[in-house]
């Protein structure tokens, strides 16, 4: 029995980014057209900003549950969320959750381990980049984490908010993010996490000047391997 796989969503691009990879991967393993059954929820995207600039983790993670529990009742089987950001909320929600997850960060600390990259450069939002998550994650593997400088820091989290978020690629923001990745390169690195789901709209393999770990498609295709797997 193929698994009904169930999105808890927090920002539009990264969420519809995630869907479609499940939806246009899986029909490589079921056939023309054929998917898993998938479920989104997500609340105004302000709720959320609102919680992280008051610095509450509660009230991110009821936001989390109420989607967890909406996808619950429109029947998912197991739950992801493609945002790094708020999976700093997540040791609230796992206790509580009706429903089992995926977590983001070790589904790509597992893929950098697989892949034999010992030091990741981390980039995504400031909230994320200051955070634990994927330090503890990778610390775990024996790989080390690198974050970006606090200048660095804020452009990035600028042109996510600013322009990826709301949907817009600048040529000067990937050259910008292309080199913030130069000097994670210059610093030992061997792969650069896209620790933000909207990343991948401006950098990937084909124009990174490292190894990318995209974690929305990485999410995707762990769900979609649990879901085929039943």
């Amino acid at each position: 029995m193929t698994l009904h796989i169930g999105i808890v969503g927090c920002s539009a691009e990264g969420a519809a980014l995630c869907y479609r990879t499940i939806c246009e991967e899986g029909a490589h393993a079921l056939g023309p057209y054929a998917h898993p059954e998938v479920s989104l929820h997500t609340p105004s995207l302000a709720r959320y900003v609102a919680c992280l600039n008051a610095g509450d983790l509660a009230g991110v993670a009821e936001l989390m549950l109420a989607s967890a529990h909406r996808l619950a009742a429109a029947g998912a089987d197991f739950l992801i969320c493609p945002d790094n950001t708020i999976h700093q909320a997540f040791s609230l929600v796992a206790p509580r959750s009706p429903l089992p997850w995926l977590h983001i960060a070790e589904v790509v600390a597992g893929e950098a381990a697989a892949r034999g990259f010992r030091r990741v450069g981390l980039t995504g939002t400031r909230w994320l980049v200051d955070s634990a998550v994927y330090p503890d994650m990778l610390a775990a593997r024996g790989i080390d984490c690198v974050r970006p400088g606090e200048d660095e820091r804020a452009d990035i989290n600028r042109i996510i908010m600013e322009e990826l978020v709301p949907g817009a690629v600048k040529r000067e923001s990937v050259a910008r993010f292309q080199a913030i990745i130069g000097r994670l390169r210059e610093q030992g690195c061997d792969a650069v996490i896209l620790g933000c789901t909207e990343i991948p709209l401006i950098i990937g393999d084909a124009n990174s000047p490292l190894p990318t770990l995209d974690s929305t498609r990485l999410l995707a295709r762990a769900a979609l391997r649990k879901a085929l797997a039943g």
